[in-house]
């Protein structure tokens, strides 16, 4: 009979020895797997890392700053283009008395052992600028209309052209009714000529462009925009600096900015013409207000011009008479001196008569009162000037109804030319 070390229902268990060598073996294929993958593994890792870097630097790269050309091209800066090389600069040059020992203490020099007594020597020099517009090239001069407050008392005229050739220029004739004047230059080193337009198409709102020099000829050929402000303005203008109105200017109202050195420059259209000419010395009578431009109108200017050009003067009618405006003359004056009734209180009394004019020729005097010029009223001298300038030419006649010693007088006078009314 045998004997059992264990229950033989049980199962037999596994010796010890077997159960450690399976767990060395289980344990080496773990670790022989695990290098596996790790060998696999890394190289990729390191050739996305490097990809993302170089990835990166490429991105960094591209958000560098990039300058790129651009044309930006509208209707003005076409228009300006057009013109601009047109419009110049027009120095006034004038006589000056220099002082040439000036530095020495003796009040004279000392030269070869002479003393020099006379110390002074006139020199020319600018003494003023302004803006030009080169509107016809005839041969070999060409011809520039500006403002006749630009050249006025000028003994020598430069003008500065757009490449910046300056050349020396000639007066060729001025109005100071309309302050309008033409100088020629030699048209060898001209570009460029303008054209006008018509003044009388134009419309409230449409838009405008001024060319010029404001403050001088560092600020060449600017540009300012706006619109027509306002159509057939009527502007007094101080022409002789006395503090009175002599003149009322029919101009063009605009808000584009015309400065001190724009004055006969060009107010141009979008269609590239000129359609008016600038005038600071009008503008200046609106005094401390901005926005508020004038220019002379295309319609205006251009029979003027032509007038210019060809006699150096406008010939107008003239009566051959200085005025003054009732309105000036004190109320004691008017019905004591002058023996007026007293509903009379406007119109303009002749201060002087000229001989041999035409005032004289029809029996006006001194003191005679004109208060009716062919049936229309005359309320002042600007009204007389105005039918006498606008509406008559030289040999028309003319009905004048008059006040003398307080009785109603009635003449009729052959205008004349070259004579001209002022106060």
């Amino acid at each position: 009979m045998g004997y059992y070390d264990q229950d033989p229902n049980q199962a037999p268990r596994r010796s010890k020895g077997g159960s450690k060598a399976g767990y060395f073996f289980t344990g080496l294929i773990g670790v022989l797997i695990g290098a596996l993958l790790v060998w696999l593994i890394i190289p990729n890792v390191m050739n996305t890392t490097n990809n993302v870097a170089s990835n990166s630097e490429t991105q960094v790269q591209t958000t560098e700053p990039v300058q790129l050309s651009t044309d930006v091209s509208t209707d003005t800066t076409k228009v300006v283009e057009k013109v601009d090389s047109a419009v110049v600069g027009v120095v006034n040059m004038q006589k000056t008395q220099q002082d040439l020992w000036g530095s020495s203490p003796f009040g004279g020099s000392q030269q070869g052992g002479t003393t020099q007594d006379n110390n002074e020597s006139s020199i020319t020099e600018e003494a003023g600028t302004g803006s030009g517009v080169i509107y016809k090239k005839d041969g070999d001069k060409a011809y520039v209309v500006t403002n006749n407050h630009v050249v006025e008392d000028a003994d020598e005229l430069e003008v500065k052209l757009a490449d910046g050739t300056k050349v020396k220029a000639k007066l060729v004739g001025t109005d100071i009714w309309t302050d309008l004047a033409v100088i020629s230059i030699p048209s060898k080193d001209v570009k460029a000529v303008a054209t006008f337009g018509d003044s009388s198409k134009l419309k409230k709102g449409e838009s405008v462009i001024a060319i010029g020099n404001p403050l001088g000829l560092d600020y060449y050929g600017s540009v300012t925009t706006g619109v027509i402000s306002g159509l057939n303005r009527s502007v007094p203008v101080d022409l002789n600096s006395d503090g009175t109105a002599d003149w009322n200017a029919d101009v063009l109202q605009t808000d584009a900015a015309i400065n001190p050195g724009n004055s006969g420059g060009a107010l141009i259209n979008m269609a590239g013409q000129v359609i008016g000419i600038n005038s600071m010395k009008i503008s200046n009578t609106q005094e401390s207000v901005e926005g508020i431009g004038f220019a002379i109108p295309s319609d205006t200017a251009v029979p003027i011009i032509n007038e210019l050009e060809k006699n150096g003067k406008v010939e107008r009618p003239s009566m051959g008479i200085t005025l003054a405006d009732l309105t000036d003359v004190p109320s004691y004056y008017q019905q004591g001196q002058l023996k007026l009734p007293s509903d009379i209180t406007k119109g303009v009394v002749i201060s002087g008569v000229q001989s041999g004019t035409a005032a004289a020729k029809a029996g006006l005097k001194k003191y005679d009162v004109i208060v009716e010029i062919d049936g229309q009223k005359i309320d002042d001298a600007i009204g007389l000037r105005k039918i006498l300038y606008n509406d008559k030419k030289v040999g028309d006649e003319m009905k004048v109804k008059a006040y003398r010693n307080g009785e109603i007088i009635n003449k009729t006078l052959t205008l004349t030319g070259s004579l001209s009314e002022s106060k």
